[in-house]
């Protein structure tokens, strides 16, 4: 049966036998039927014929549509119970025509209701015949019935052999699911009969009346099925009782109790019918209590399968839960209260499905299931809760868990209709916008809430009174809370003296009143008299309100923007392709909040705007500044980026070349990225999110100056005659936050700058160029990455901002430039002719930046590669020279030195050719044995670190 789309769950049973279909287990069930009638007298196990049979068929009691031949007084007392509807009887029948052929009726009925054709139940009661004239006297219980028709059935039997394989297939099938997967009792792992069966079944052997194999088949079944608990040889044999298998083949035959062309009728015969599948109970090992839980899922999966359109079906199954409630107490069975659990936590998961929202769920033409459901869902629930977890005190717990429950669908309920009514009261008034609809949304949401409350006492409450006693009360007490919220969020955000205000108010002072009014006539007749419901309304104080929202409106709008500035600019991701402005949307909500924020307060009619405008503007300027501030931490400065110096060292001559040249290069660079100054940063600091960062930074500026003439506007409006001073003034407004836009400007191109040059750049700088010989390791590769970031940036950044931020990665460039040659590390060493390149190579990096003068002006580029262009001199200086340099400008800024020798000058990091430090730096990085043996004996230089 193919499930309604919108409750799309599987049967507890499902997975008993995944290796057989419905249809595999539809006709087992019928096999096993028609062997437990075999004995009865309602029809006697004979074969016959076709011929006959069609015969029999053209009979007017017989009809081929197989019409009813009941009369209306037939309905068993289990219909009565159960209060299923029927198909009627066929026009014309009598009563006796009906009770005659009453056993030849029901069991061609089964036939058809289980689909099971004609040659199929030809083949079972010739089969079983045959194996009830071999064992005359024996008990159906005592046999295994695949074992007996895989004896008995040869390929003669079917229409073909693939018939036949696919019923012999499946009757091993049912063997291994019967004996091995659901056994009736745990299989021994000493005993070896269960290997020996999944090799039969894998073999898939030649069933044959004397065929060998089919009797060492029959020895391995028989071991297995006819086991007892003490050990001894069962007269009965368990084949097929094991659950949840012998339920799954159950339920196969529970369906042929609705009309196979009718989905939503129980036949007439009913009570026939299951006086059928009752024969069954012995060889499924199925008692009262496994059928009444098993009717009670197939009628309510029936149910929900045809699209809960006869509610009848789940009346039936409710009361089936009740009789399966007074079962579970009787019984404390393991494997009864897990096929129970299951079965009950489906029901229980729907029918709270449909309760947790009942106002939509149910409505005029189907109320009257509502009661139904509910039973159904607390049922299930006390089950779950008292009976199966055996919970002490089940007289107090019966009633908590009913209450408790039946609360719980009120409150959702109302929750999810108040936020429905809210949702369709926005939306109408956004499409009345052009049209007459000045209420407010508060004042009609306010008149819905009581609708919907007087609904609910006149349809509802009424119902789940059943369960608690004060339904309405709580209902009321829900929406009571749900308005609350909404008014709450009202009012922290408007003036007393606005009309809107004034109505909205009144309304939910009106709403309130009819609430409490409801829930007080609800609790007359309740232990407390509804105290503990009007304790949980909180008051409205609609009056109190409308005195203090003035004093407070400031307040809360500048916390709730702080709040609103962090929320948002914690989410932010920094992303430059969010908008056109390449700016963080966080910014743009912001800033939209601060303007809404002020113009909601020049519309306040209230006298003293010009006298509270100063408080609200440094709250904004305050929370703006904050924003700024937080939006640039973590993001690095030039410290954070800018490598630790290595100590110094001394060049020998040929050290660059040699067998041990690579190897000195690969330690050498390793060293080095323990000195490049680093920074762990994840997306968010990266090159185009810092450029963002920028671009918010300026648009805040640019967007302070658009509001600062706002209010200079809306303050000359107010004719007052301070307006001029106020203007005056305007200019020290917002300055907390200008300030730290234009701090955080300068301090993110900074950052920016020394992260791309020392960070994201450094494999090609410091760890690449001139490592080893200058001529193999020249500029070039570092220039090519720096130019695909500077078009990154250029095309990113702001353009008031842009020309900044190149010149601050010019700056950090050259430093980079300069630290290579006099900070490099032992890796690197310069010789007499290497000058030129190195002054070649410098003038490739400015002229990036001048770009054929499409880059940054020339004059700009001169300003500040002054420093770098007085050092590289020094480099075409000889080594004597050098020497006699050092040792005058040493003398200079030390004084006349001893015995000790020269002083070692410190890093002052100021690099000029009159600094000593900076020739030392050259001589140290001077690849000759002059410079080699002055290091060595001024210093003691090593040559390594």
């Amino acid at each position: 049966m193919p499930l309604h789309p919108d409750h799309d769950f599987d049967s507890p049973f499902a997975e008993a036998a995944p290796s057989l279909s419905d249809s595999d287990l539809r006709e087992t069930a019928y096999e096993i039927l028609v062997a437990a009638c075999r004995s009865s007298g309602l029809k006697p196990l004979t074969y016959i014929p076709q011929s006959e049979r069609t015969q029999r068929q053209a009979a007017p009691a017989l009809a081929p549509s197989l019409q009813r031949s009941l009369t209306s007084t037939a309905a068993s007392k289990v219909k009565k119970a159960l209060g299923m509807k029927s198909v009627k009887k066929r026009d014309g029948e009598s009563v006796s025509q009906g009770r005659v052929k009453r056993a030849v009726t029901t069991g061609e009925l089964v036939r058809l209701q289980m689909r099971v054709t004609e040659q199929t139940d030809s083949r079972i009661r010739r089969a079983l015949l045959r194996i009830a004239s071999g064992q005359l006297g024996k008990r159906i219980e005592s046999m295994v019935i695949p074992l007996e028709l895989l004896q008995q059935l040869k390929s003669s039997d079917f229409p073909n052999q693939q018939e036949y394989e696919a019923w012999r297939r499946r009757q091993l099938k049912l063997l291994e699911a019967g004996l091995l997967l659901h056994p009736h009792l745990p299989l021994d792992n000493t005993n070896s009969a269960p290997q020996q069966l999944r090799q039969i079944i894998d073999r898939a052997l030649d069933t044959g009346k004397n065929n060998e194999s089919m009797q060492v088949l029959r020895s391995v079944v028989t071991s297995l099925a006819c086991r007892s608990v003490d050990g001894s040889v069962s007269e009965k044999c368990h084949w097929a009782d094991g659950l949840p298998l012998n339920l799954r083949i159950y339920q196969m035959l529970l369906e042929a109790c609705f009309d196979v062309n009718e989905e939503t009728s129980v036949i007439e015969e009913v009570d026939e019918v299951l006086e059928l599948i009752k024969k069954t109970w012995g060889i499924l090992g199925i008692d009262q209590m496994l059928h009444n839980i098993c009717f009670c899922w197939i009628l309510f999966h029936r149910y929900v399968a045809t699209g809960q359109v006869e509610s009848d079906l789940l009346f039936a199954s409710n009361n089936l839960l009740v009789e399966v409630e007074k079962d579970v107490k009787a019984t404390k069975d393991a494997d009864y209260s897990e096929i129970l659990s299951s079965i009950l936590s489906t029901i229980l998961r729907w029918a709270e499905e449909r309760l947790l929202s009942y106002h939509d769920t149910f409505q005029t033409n189907n109320i009257n299931s509502m009661q139904t459901v509910v039973s159904m869902g607390v049922l299930t629930a006390k089950i779950l809760v008292e009976d199966i977890s055996q919970e002490s005190h089940r007289k107090k717990k019966e009633v908590n868990v009913a209450r408790t429950r039946v609360e719980s669908y009120i409150r959702s309920s109302l929750r999810i209709a108040f936020a429905q009514k809210l949702k369709e009261v926005k939306s109408s008034k956004r499409s009345s916008k052009s049209q007459q609809n000045n209420l407010p949304l508060l004042s009609i949401l306010a008149q819905d809430a009581s609708e919907l409350a007087f609904d609910e006492k006149a349809i509802f409450s009424p119902i789940l009174k059943r369960w608690h006693p004060l339904a309405a009360g709580i209902a009321v007490a829900t929406l009571h809370s749900c308005y609350g919220n909404e008014l709450k969020q009202f009012v922290s955000g408007i003036s007393e003296l606005t009309p809107d205000t004034i109505q909205v108010l009144l309304a939910a002072d009106k709403l309130e009143k009819n609430l409490v009014q409801i829930a007080v006539e609800d609790s007359v007749d309740s232990e407390d008299g509804g105290k503990s419901i009007i304790q949980e309304m909180l008051p409205y104080e609609a009056e109190a309100v409308i005195a203090n929202l003035v004093k407070s409106w400031i307040s809360i709008r500048v916390d709730r923007l702080k709040e609103w500035a962090y929320r948002n600019l914690q989410k932010e991701v920094w992303n430059p392709g969010a908008n056109k402005e390449r700016i963080a949307p966080s910014a743009v909500e912001v800033l939209r909040t601060v303007e809404e924020t002020l113009e909601a307060f020049f519309m306040l009619p209230i006298p003293s705007h010009l006298i509270l405008l100063p408080e609200l503007l440094a709250g904004v300027d305050a929370c703006l500044q904050q924003y700024v501030l937080k939006a640039k931490a973590g993001c690095g400065s030039r410290n954070t980026f800018i490598p630790t110096l290595p100590a110094l060292t001394r060049c020998g001559t040929g050290s660059k070349f040699g067998m041990f040249k690579r190897k000195e290069k690969l330690q050498s660079t390793q060293n080095r990225k323990h000195q490049v100054g680093t920074v762990n940063v994840d997306n968010s600091f990266g090159i185009p999110q810092l450029c963002c960062r920028i671009n918010t930074f300026q648009h805040i500026r640019t967007e302070l100056g658009v509001l600062e003439k706002r209010i200079v506007n809306h303050i000359r409006n107010s004719r007052s005659t301070h307006a001029d001073n106020i203007v005056n003034e305007m200019e020290k407004k917002f300055q907390l936050s200008a300030s730290a836009c234009v701090e955080g400007i300068q301090q993110l191109c900074k950052a920016t700058a020394y992260k791309v040059i020392f960070h994201d750049l450094s494999h090609v700088l410091w760890d690449g160029l001139y490592v080893g010989e200058v001529s193999s390791s020249r500029i070039e590769p570092f220039l090519q990455e720096l130019e695909h970031y500077l078009e990154i940036i250029s095309s990113t950044m702001h353009d008031r901002v842009r020309t900044r931020a190149i010149t601050d990665i010019m700056k950090a460039s050259f430093e980079g430039f300069v630290l290579v040659l006099l900070a490099g590390g032992p890796s690197r060493a310069f010789t007499l002719q290497d000058s030129e390149l190195i002054e070649e190579d410098f003038k490739f990096l400015t002229d990036l930046f001048w770009s054929n003068g499409d880059g940054l002006p020339a004059e700009l580029i001169d300003k500040f590669s002054v420093s770098v262009k007085r050092v590289l001199p020094l480099y075409h200086n000889d080594t004597e020279t050098l020497i006699e340099q050092f040792k005058h400008l040493t003398l200079e800024s030390y004084g006349p030195y001893g015995k000790s020798g020269l002083p070692l000058p410190p890093t002052s990091g100021q690099w000029s050719p009159t600094e000593p430090n900076t020739i030392l730096r050259v001589l140290c990085y001077r690849s000759d044995e002059i410079a080699a043996k002055f290091l060595k004996k001024t210093y003691n230089l090593p040559k390594k670190l």
